[in-house]
Parts: structure tokens; C-alpha cells; sequence
């Protein structure tokens, strides 16, 4: 098996959209659980002065940066911003966190160090070992059921692919493509870990708790899961499509044998 190449340099890229209260808290416990990395974030013009705290952070910590966005254009574009900032500064891996505390830093280790020898690392919600904490049984069902679909649709053996808490290695995200992504919502996360199959790369889950938001409310609604259904259901049958092109093809030049 090839040796990949050492973890030297990372970035937790934050996305944040009103979240002046959650994000100090969020950044110390980042720095404090993992020292050496770096924290960037992402900030889509906040209207409760998230930015300003951002540039505060960033002021008392060299270790802290910022990208301010011209406004909110959903998770996949700010993720997608931030992607091609870590590429261009030179990082070796990118991890994905929410600011509201959701996914715990100090799970981070465990993800890193399954990146040692894989290309994508997901924390679980949905494996053995992974648990959701302070959710109604109505959101686990709508999750659960959400992820059989996928998995199913299109083929993948992954349990949890709307999953938010991901570390990627750098030459991964080189390989997906990512000037084509059009999914902007939470969708985003599937169309990744859809594009990362695709490509062969090796994709990892790594069991973690995950904790409902405690200050400020859930960015998720009803358009982002009607959405996410809509992409994944053309990506499903644009997928049995070349399946049943390739079965055809393949009679085809049997019968001119």
C-alpha cells in the first residue's frame, strides 16, 4: 500500500451565519483540543456582527483567520470558498465543523488520525459507536431514513453521508472536481461523498457524538431538505440510467461476437 503523505498542516474551516455567540466558544475549544491546527472562518456578512467577533479572534490569534463573504449563499458555497483558500495557502488537510458546537473538537483527534490512511473521514452519527444527543425522535427518524435513501439510490457504502464533520486531505480535494459542484445546501455534503466513491478515493467513518445547538437556532428548514431529496433523486436515477447504458452496451458487443 502506497504511504501517504504526512498530516502536517490543517485547517478547521467554520462557516458562520449569526453566530456571535457560539463562535468564540467553538474556536477556544478548537485550540484547545488540537493546538496545532489552524482555525479559518468562514463568514457570510453576518447581520449580528459574527464577522467583527471573526476579525477579533483573529486579531489575538495568529493561528486564526478569516474569509469574509459578500453575503449568505448556503454551506456548499462557503465551504467551497474556503476549499480553494486552504489549497492555495498550502494545507494538507481540511476539516469541515459547524460553529454551534454541534461537532466536538475533542473528537478531532480520532478523525485525524484515521486520515492517516484515508482520503475522506466522516464523523458518524450512524455507525457503531456514533450517538446524537438532545434530538426529537422525528429528527433521528427524518436523518436515519434520509441516509438509507441515499445509500441506497446511489450506491454507496456509507451510513452517514449528510454527515458535517469531515476532515479531507488536500490531494482529495483536488480529485472531486469542485469547480462543477452546484449543490449549495446540505446536499453538499452528499454530493462530496458521492464524487469522492466516484472517484475511488477512500472514504472512512469514524463513530462521534454528535450534540444539538444549545444558543441560536438550526439553519435546517423544509427548502433544505426538500432540496437535498430533489438532488439526490436525479443523481439516483441519472446513476441506474448509465447502469442500464453500460448492461446494453455490453449485450451489444456480445451479440458481434
Amino acid at each position: 500500500m502506497t504511504e501517504r503523505p504526512t498530516l502536517e498542516r490543517v485547517v478547521v474551516l467554520i462557516p458562520t451565519y449569526n453566530e456571535r455567540e457560539n463562535l468564540p466558544l467553538i474556536v477556544e475549544r478548537v485550540r484547545r483540543a488540537v493546538p496545532e491546527v489552524d482555525v479559518c472562518v468562514l463568514d457570510d456578512s453576518s447581520p449580528d456582527g459574527t464577522g467583527e467577533v471573526a476579525d477579533e479572534l483573529a486579531a489575538a490569534d495568529d493561528q486564526v483567520h478569516v474569509l469574509h463573504r459578500a453575503g449568505k449563499e448556503g454551506l456548499g458555497a462557503a465551504y467551497l470558498h474556503g476549499f480553494a483558500w486552504a489549497l492555495e495557502q498550502g494545507y494538507d488537510a481540511v476539516v469541515e465543523m459547524d460553529a454551534d458546537g454541534s461537532h466536538r473538537p475533542e473528537d478531532l483527534h480520532r478523525l485525524l488520525t484515521a486520515a492517516d490512511d484515508a482520503d475522506l473521514v466522516i464523523g458518524s452519527r450512524w455507525v457503531k459507536g456514533g450517538e446524537v444527543v438532545n434530538w426529537p425522535t422525528h429528527r433521528k427518524v427524518l436523518s436515519v431514513g434520509g441516509n438509507i435513501y441515499t445509500r441506497v439510490l446511489l450506491g454507496m457504502d456509507v451510513n452517514d453521508a449528510t454527515a458535517g464533520y469531515r476532515v479531507y486531505r488536500a490531494e482529495a480535494l483536488r480529485r472531486l472536481d469542485l469547480h462543477n459542484v452546484e449543490s449549495a445546501g446540505y446536499c453538499f455534503q452528499v454530493d462530496l461523498t458521492r464524487r469522492a466513491v466516484l472517484a475511488g478515493l477512500t472514504v472512512v467513518e469514524v463513530p462521534i457524538t454528535f450534540v444539538e445547538r444549545e444558543i441560536g437556532d438550526s439553519k435546517m428548514d423544509q427548502d433544505i431538505v426538500r432540496e437535498s431529496l430533489a438532488r439526490i433523486t436525479v443523481w439516483g436515477v441519472q446513476r441506474r440510467g448509465d447502469q442500464l447504458r453500460e448492461r446494453l452496451a455490453g449485450r451489444a458487443r456480445w451479440h458481434r461476437l
